[in-house]
């Protein structure tokens, strides 16, 4: 690497610090917990409750958490306290909702396959939000006369990675824009009452994006008339690493409450306003404590790799999208180290791609992390969202790890055990003797 491709890179990658835990804290949740182990943060997820509940609106807000972000109990009983509501992406979701305390009218589900008990889903008080032509005829067929909510695929996306973007013509989430007489003629078969439109388009933090969907949104507000609500979806940016920032909610928002007081002069009807956040809520309130198994390089022109008791199994965004996590350095023995070493950190599964220090396409790259010992912690930041929820679980049967909650009491309490290894294969059927 040349002298200067590595100065743009240490510029770019500047060493990371912890974000809601001390090294006191990293090396006695070790000490207890074992390590690989998620730990999340009960205070900083009410504090993005609060900050996104403050989204600009001008006619009332809904804030619906997309739970697939993380999906466990503890953090959603959370949320609910909060006053935050549930958007679940399958009817797996909605059950898992419905046993952490919400109601089913606090539940709407928007899903890429079809419930196959939508039927008493919603008779039981679930909201449904028709994602293909398909499933606005069979709601139909089910509920003539009934209310509903569909989501329409504006013609634009956006996304850090054509794997996040979940708009445009390369995305199957929601009805094409073009296809609006085909819904236009299945409401009225059905005589349906379009009381919610919805539009989700991937990650951003450009309000001018931002502008333009809720422009799109609104022009299907105005072509249903039973309209209340207008759902724009979530995918708010959330900086990670130090280089990186976060959306900011008042700036995107503003010009949004803008384009609905524009609406209610022009035709008379007041919307309100639905977000649903899902990393945005949770991604920077959590933390993976892990332990340096081994060190290996590949001399002098190569690479220096660490080597961590956890990977892919755990957290596969790196893999899937190339996507950076902070990794901090914490000695064992309480004495960490101010000299800096560029790393490779990898994972422990037998896969080339389990390597949390890569570029999108796979190629690995350098991580300057204060100097580490085999057997120190590395901590790896922002897993709150999308990585225990989306991970390559049990891949070469690695158990999935344990879950901990520091909460406001300042204390860590486990919320989710470690998997014994016979849970993984309890459910297989031995039919050779």
């Amino acid at each position: 690497m040349e002298p200067i491709e590595r100065f743009i890179l240490i510029l770019m990658t500047s060493i990371e610090k912890l974000k809601f835990l001390n090294e006191g804290q990293v090396r006695s949740v070790a000490e207890n917990f074992g390590t690989p182990v998620f730990v999340y943060s009960q205070s900083l997820i009410e504090e993005k409750c609060e900050e996104t509940l403050k989204f600009p609106n001008a006619y009332g807000l809904s804030v619906r958490y997309a739970m697939k972000a993380n999906p466990n109990a503890n953090v959603l009983k959370i949320m609910k306290k909060k006053g935050i509501l549930i958007d679940a992406s399958s009817e797996h979701e909605v059950y898992r909702a419905l046993a952490a305390g919400f109601s089913h009218s606090e539940i709407m589900i928007t899903s890429q396959q079809m419930p196959k008990d939508l039927e008493s889903l919603v008779k039981s008080g679930v909201l449904f939000n028709a994602c293909s032509l398909q499933q606005l005829e069979a709601y139909g067929k089910l509920f003539p006369g009934g209310k509903i909510s569909i989501r329409f695929n504006p013609g634009l996306g956006s996304g850090h990675t054509k794997k996040a973007d979940v708009g445009g013509a390369t995305s199957s989430f929601g009805i094409w824009h073009e296809k609006i007489e085909e819904v236009k003629e299945i409401v009225k078969k059905y005589n349906l009452n379009v009381h919610k439109v919805h539009t989700h388009i991937g990650s951003g933090s450009d309000p001018e994006v931002w502008k333009a969907v809720a422009h799109y949104t609104l022009e299907y507000a105005e072509i249903f008339r039973d309209v209340s609500t207008v759902s724009l979806g979530g995918g708010y940016k959330v900086g990670r690493m130090e280089d990186e920032k976060t959306t900011d909610l008042q700036k995107i928002g503003a010009p949004v409450k803008q384009l609905f007081l524009d609406f209610a002069e022009k035709h008379g009807r007041k919307l309100k306003l639905e977000i649903e956040p899902g990393t945005y809520l949770i991604a920077l309130c959590g933390a993976m404590v892990t332990t340096i198994d081994d060190q290996v390089d590949t001399g002098s022109k190569g690479f220096t790799f660490l080597k961590l008791d956890a990977g892919m199994d755990s957290n596969t965004r790196p893999s899937l999208y190339g996507a950076r996590h902070p990794l901090v350095t914490v000695s064992k023995s309480g004495q960490t180290s101010s000299e800096v070493k560029d790393y490779v950190v990898v994972g422990h599964c037998c896969e080339s791609g389990d390597v949390f220090t890569q570029k999108e396409g796979g190629e690995p790259i350098i991580r300057p992390m204060a100097k580490a010992n085999t057997g120190d912690y590395v901590v790896m930041e922002a897993v709150g969202a999308y990585c225990s929820a989306m991970s390559t679980k049990n891949y070469n049967s690695f158990p999935e790890i344990a879950e901990v909650l520091l909460t406001n009491e300042k204390e860590f309490k486990l919320i989710r055990k470690k998997q014994e290894l016979s849970d993984i294969y309890k459910n297989e059927i031995q039919v050779i003797s």
